[in-house]
């Protein structure tokens, strides 16, 4: 069973009331797992329109159901899990009110990596996208992260749509990594860590990071480093400081790591699988942003303040 992932483009909620509801009845009739997460209003008026044929469904807020790429990855994936062997029908609205580029970035990620995490699912996903008000760079990225359109009453397969390893590729090539002149560093000589817990710690807590947010990156920092230690090339480090509210955090080796570009990205099967501990960082702090090359291998960990 092969997932069926589509792009809504609307122009009004009555357009959007009209296509999904009726679209949403037809998943309760045939017994499937029906979610909705869409934007507040957008949510509030579904459920009305649904009335009894609502009861089982799942409901959301986009604005609160969707507030991190990769735990929302694996929400989606708590629920077609639970659900199975019924197919999961989702209404599935992100929200794109992001200012930082970067942030625009990894939700565009996330939708291309939806067709790799629940290909085998069986699930269909209709994702909403109010082409009056989302900016046109938005509409692009939607046109190349779903394989068919929904558009003017009609489905249409997507010419433009990217397989998720040549979107990932493409998003890697947007990071650029440049440190401010007054980034602190510290130098990783052995597998013993423990004095640079102490000073990620320290540093977080006076950087402005309540207590257990600093506790959650230094269990970050200290997955990345040991795997630096263990895999990488010397010399490596740490290199720490406050950017547009963000506290950083960068470790870094001279190796050249090949990382395939969904790696770390998608749910694991289980702790042994690959990827297992980046995917576990990515869920620890607000944005992972890697970068390998020639001149070395460089994670870079932000945590909002």
């Amino acid at each position: 069973m092969t997932l069926e992932h589509r792009a809504f483009m609307y122009s009004e909620l009555q357009q959007l009331l009209d296509t999904a509801v009726p679209w949403l009845r037809e998943g309760v009739e045939q017994d499937e797992k029906v979610v909705v997460v869409v934007q507040e209003v957008g949510k509030n008026a579904v459920q009305d329109l649904l009335g009894a044929d609502g009861k089982d469904v799942i409901f959301a807020a986009s604005e609160e159901f969707y507030e991190h790429p990769v735990r929302t990855l694996r929400d989606y994936q708590g629920i077609v899990q639970q659900a199975h062997p019924r197919p999961v029908r989702a209404l599935a609205e992100p929200v794109w009110h992001h200012s930082d580029p970067r942030q625009t970035r990894e939700w565009a990620r996330y939708e291309s990596l939806i067709n790799e995490a629940f290909k085998d699912s069986g699930a269909s996903a209709l994702c909403p996208y109010d082409q009056t008000t989302l900016p046109h760079e938005i509409i692009e990225h939607a046109r190349r992260t779903h394989p068919e359109i929904l558009q003017g009453g009609g489905t249409r397969s997507n010419d433009s749509y990217v397989e998720p390893v040549d979107f990932g590729h493409g998003c890697n090539s947007t990071i650029r990594l440049a440190r401010p002149h007054d980034a602190e560093y510290r130098t990783i000589e052995s597998d013993d860590l423990h004095d640079l817990r102490v000073f990620v710690g320290d540093r977080a807590v006076g950087h402005g990071l309540a207590t257990n947010a600093a506790r959650t990156l230094v269990t970050a920092v200290n997955e990345v480093a040991t795997n630096a230690v263990r895999h990488g090339t010397p010399p490596m480090g740490l290199w720490l400081w406050s950017e547009d509210g963000d506290l950083v955090c960068e470790i870094g080796d001279n190796g050249c790591w090949r990382a395939d570009p969904l790696t770390g990205f998608l749910p694991p099967e289980s702790a042994l699988q690959r990827g297992f501990g980046l995917w576990t960082v990515r869920l620890l702090v607000d944005l992972v942003e890697l970068k390998a090359g020639w001149d070395g291998t460089f994670v870079r960990l932000h945590v909002r303040r």
